[in-house]
């Protein structure tokens, strides 16, 4: 039996699955894989899910409710939250790669886990193909 795959998931792609008017083949590929695998995120994730929903709403590209219900139908996702990606490591990672430490929570996280990583943020995908991190294509 083949395990089900596990990557990294960045925020810039889970937010294409809520809005409409945007879609991405790496979004496409990273929603197929979460149907039979799981996904790891640093503890930030959450709360830069909501702050891109917030901006979205306020630029009226989603409505409140559809947030919400946005919301609900990734909690149903087998997402785990990792709460060791705030390590010492993340600064680092952070100046080598001149990204912010957001970017280097997820790189971080992919190096420890061994795992690759589902983005749409130049920064961190460069980044990634520096330390040899595995991009979901």
């Amino acid at each position: 039996m083949i395990p089900a795959p596990r990557f990294v998931l960045d925020a810039s792609v889970a937010i294409v699955w809520a809005l409409r008017d945007e879609a991405h083949p790496v979004a496409d590929l990273a929603f197929s894989a979460m149907q039979i695998g799981s996904a790891i995120v640093p503890v930030i994730w959450w709360y830069e899910i909501r702050n891109i929903l917030v901006q979205c709403e306020r630029r009226g590209r989603i409505t409140s409710a559809d947030s919400d219900v946005f919301l609900i139908d990734l909690s149903r996702l087998r997402i785990d939250v990792d709460a060791l990606s705030t390590g010492p490591r993340v600064m680092e990672l952070a100046r080598k790669h001149n990204m912010s430490a957001y970017g280097a929570a997820y790189l971080s996280l992919a190096m420890r886990e061994s795992l690759g990583v589902a983005t749409l943020d130049r920064n961190l995908e460069s980044a990634c193909r520096i330390e040899g991190v595995p991009l979901l294509r």
